[in-house]
């Protein structure tokens, strides 16, 4: 598959670029600064500004799946958005985040009193970013939400997939690492089972 990647050089986008070189699927990987983008088979690094939709629409026409793996308050989701639609692609995948997943029925982990206010910002971002792309009656979305812990960490192949609740593992913790979370990823760009929705992926 012909599939581009916005934010490319970040944590999660970066393993991300990496899982599908792997598969052997082509990569169009978009940073600010290309030069950041590991040099993989596969993947043609080029320079892109996510707040630029129509600049951002032209380097991702022509593909099969787009996935953004940016910060929610680094982008601008309307323009995000308008660039998937204006270039066609028919399928848009965002790397979310935990905040606004389900700790109780009703209740967003954003919303329980130890969730960390440096994170609060970015949290209710994303939750908003979610709100708009099940907005669109006309775009085939997937939003992934990683556990609350979203680190450095082993491609192990093991991890539990789960709906719009927290995973928390037996031990207490909630954890995925980057590299585990591009696997699920990218299983769900090969197969989808999400179209149109928010699932989540934890240990």
């Amino acid at each position: 598959m012909k599939i581009a990647v916005i934010g490319a050089s970040g944590n999660a986008g970066a393993e991300i670029t990496a899982e599908l070189a792997r598969r052997g699927h082509q990569v169009t990987a978009i940073a600010r600064n290309a030069d950041k983008i590991a040099k993989l088979p596969g993947v043609i690094a080029v320079a892109g500004d996510a707040g630029d939709a129509a600049g951002i629409a032209k380097l991702i026409a022509g593909h099969d799946a787009v996935v953004s793996s940016i910060h929610f308050l680094a982008s601008d989701a309307d323009e995000l958005i308008s660039a998937v639609k204006q270039a066609g692609v028919p399928r848009y995948l965002v790397v979310g985040g935990a905040g606004s997943l389900e700790v109780a029925p009703g209740v967003k982990l954003f919303d329980t009193p130890d969730f960390p206010a440096i994170y609060l910002g970015e949290a209710k971002a994303g939750g908003a970013f979610l709100d708009k792309l099940k907005a669109q009656p006309d775009l085939n979305w997937t939003f992934l939400s990683p556990a609350a812990l979203f680190f450095h960490g082993p491609r192990t192949g093991t991890f539990r997939v789960g709906g719009d609740g927290l995973l928390v593992a037996a031990d207490g913790n909630s954890s995925i690492s980057f590299a585990d979370y591009a696997i699920a990823l990218a299983d769900e760009i090969e197969t989808p089972r999400h179209p149109r929705a928010r699932f989540t992926v934890g240990y």
